[in-house]
């Protein structure tokens, strides 16, 4: 019998976006431990400072998370008084999520070393390579894979 080979590590896909992702992520963990809040409560504040109020599931969506994990999470923003939820005009049985006054200072007083933190990857990596890197990986995110997961 003949065992196929893996490829090596520096090979593989989900490992080398791990990697990544942990380069690039690892800066931005420590601007956000300065100011409290968790990658996952940043990613749910971007998401409703720049797409306004919105369902919890547009948000888990928008924002890469599981539906339970944005439960917590939106509970922990709400008793920061960084987001607020009200029920949707329609239908009762949903929610509506916006970012509030102190969720947008949030974002806004970050801004700046969040930016920072970009140009740092933009000069290091190359901005026409940075822009073919993102436009490759939005086009894998679009992929249907056959079996429909």
């Amino acid at each position: 019998m003949t065992r196929t080979q893996a490829p090596e590590t520096n090979r593989s896909l989900p490992i080398a976006l791990l990697r990544a992702r942990e380069k690039v992520m690892g800066p931005i963990r420590a601007m956000l431990a300065d100011v409290g809040v968790t990658e996952q409560q940043w990613r749910v504040l971007r998401v409703l400072d720049e797409r306004g109020p919105l369902d919890p599931t547009e948000i888990a969506d928008r924002s890469c998370l599981l539906l339970p994990s944005l439960t917590r999470i939106l509970q922990t923003l709400e008793g920061k008084a960084l987001v607020s939820r009200a029920p949707h005009p329609t239908d009762r049985r949903k929610q509506v999520v916006t970012i509030t006054g102190a969720g947008q200072t949030l974002i806004a007083e970050n801004l700046q070393e969040s930016q920072r933190l970009n140009a740092w990857l933009r000069d290091s990596f190359g901005s026409d390579k940075l822009n073919a890197l993102l436009d490759l990986l939005n086009e894998l995110d679009r992929l249907d894979r056959p079996d429909g997961r």
